[in-house]
């Protein structure tokens, strides 16, 4: 009886912290006022993989760009921590210029620039034909399940082979005399033509618009204007804004040509390295993790589709190579649904516990884990501080989704992989996010 009665005792003080636990995030969500039916939270404790807290667990929800840790590490894994992005110009023999693309997406115009004063240097001035190997990645320029509406938002530019200046222009708009039209101008030159209804007055309140199916190069701007301030637009045709760069390139390097670019692969002999242009993979990684790029995800996941293919990247040789990291890994992957590299679109579906399977795995990663943004860093700049450096986390967010994955540190210092999702369309952004902060204070109290 005694000894039943210690199995008892013992029992009792193994369940009390989860218990405990489990009741102070039921009565976070319950007092938020948010449906408890569009949340899910999964919680581990990354020593034992064992679940601290699970609701909702399994049920499919949009990640939104918490799905950038799955396709980063997977990408990372497959291209090596010493890959680089690399645009490089070659010569052949019969005085052909060959510019092999990286879809690097910190390639600037001044590095286009520098490239062809390279060529002017090793006196190629009057080159006979200019090819372009642009094979790295494939030509599609959208994701699946984007918005139409959003190809003005500055956050989703297309992504492309031909990926250069962030694929982005830059509007400023400028008063001129109260109650008058204000002036418009792009910093470089580039084929739109806007509509132009801003008018200087007393505060910057400008919207831009277009109509795809009308003219995808006629912008309408309205609003007021009070003082000089930009904007910045993705471009619409990457491909024709990169070619613009390269032709002014070559112009100011001097070379002589003014013909066609054609489409060729490098040649694999009598060619040599005029010139290259390389960007780390760190730069990728602050972009991705704590900046949220969707371009700089979505090149990175397509190029180490490739690589695992040996092929030209594409969503679906990305894909192929996310799974295969996971099986790899023991993670099964017949819960979720993957349709890019950053989480954009709304056809993306993960469950939290394949989440946090997927983190406790990935526990000892440091390349992940110390580039996961703290309190005070990227997209947490403004929130969770708190909990100060215990918390190391990607943020995710859209119309009607928040979500928040990664690991904390509990006050008795039990290291944790989480993952909260938010799919509600009824409640607003701001709600959602302190939600999934008092979520994660339950766990750091009780934990």
């Amino acid at each position: 009886m005694k000894k039943f009665i210690n199995f008892l005792l013992l029992l009792t003080l193994v369940l009390i912290p989860q218990v405990s636990n489990a009741y102070s995030v039921d009565k976070a969500i319950s007092d938020s006022g948010i449906n408890k039916g569009a949340v899910s939270v999964s919680v581990r404790d990354t020593a034992t993989g064992k679940p601290v807290y699970q609701l909702h667990e399994k049920n499919p929800r949009i990640p939104a760009s918490t799905l950038k840790i799955i396709t980063y590490t997977a990408a990372v894994d497959t291209l090596g921590k010493d890959f680089k992005f690399k645009t490089e110009l070659y010569k052949n023999t019969n005085n052909q210029l060959y510019l092999k693309l990286a879809a690097d997406p910190f390639l600037t115009s001044k590095d286009l620039e520098n490239l062809m004063e390279e060529a002017e240097k090793k006196k190629i001035i009057d080159p006979k034909q200019f090819f372009i190997d642009d094979f790295v990645i494939d030509s599609v320029e959208w994701g699946e399940g984007w918005q139409w509406d959003d190809e003005l938002n500055p956050l989703m530019p297309k992504f492309s082979p031909y990926n250069i200046d962030g694929n982005m222009l830059k509007l400023f708009i400028e008063p001129t005399v109260s109650g008058a039209p204000a002036q418009l101008y792009l910093t470089t030159f580039y084929p739109l033509t806007f509509i132009n209804l801003v008018i200087t007055g007393k505060e910057n309140d400008v919207k831009l618009s277009k109509k795809n199916f009308i003219s995808p190069n006629i912008i309408t701007a309205e609003g007021t204007v009070e003082k000089q301030f930009s904007m910045d637009i993705p471009t619409n045709n990457p491909k024709r804004y990169f070619i613009l760069r390269l032709e002014e390139a070559i112009r100011n390097a001097h070379l002589e040509y003014y013909g066609m670019f054609k489409q060729a692969k490098v040649p694999t002999q009598n060619v040599y390295k005029v010139a290259s242009i390389e960007h780390d993979l760190d730069q990728a990684t602050e972009a991705i993790l704590k900046k949220s790029s969707n371009m700089t995800a979505e090149t990175l996941f397509k190029i180490a589709g490739g690589k695992y293919v040996n092929n030209t990247g594409s969503i679906e040789h990305a894909v192929e190579m996310l799974n295969a990291y996971c099986k790899k890994n023991k993670i099964d992957v017949s819960d979720i649904k993957i349709v890019d590299g950053s989480g954009v679109s709304k056809n993306n579906l993960m469950t939290a516990d394949f989440m946090t399977k997927f983190l406790v795995k990935e526990a000892k990663n440091e390349n992940l884990v110390e580039n996961l943004p703290i309190p005070t860093e990227g997209t947490l700049a403004n929130r969770m501080l708190y909990f100060k450096d215990k918390l190391k986390a990607k943020t995710g967010t859209m119309s009607d989704v928040s979500a928040l994955a990664g690991y904390l540190t509990t006050q008795k210092g039990n290291v944790v992989a989480f993952d909260i999702m938010i799919n509600d369309p009824k409640s607003s952004s701001s709600d959602k996010k302190m939600l999934e902060e008092y979520i994660l204070r339950a766990v750091y109290s009780n934990y």
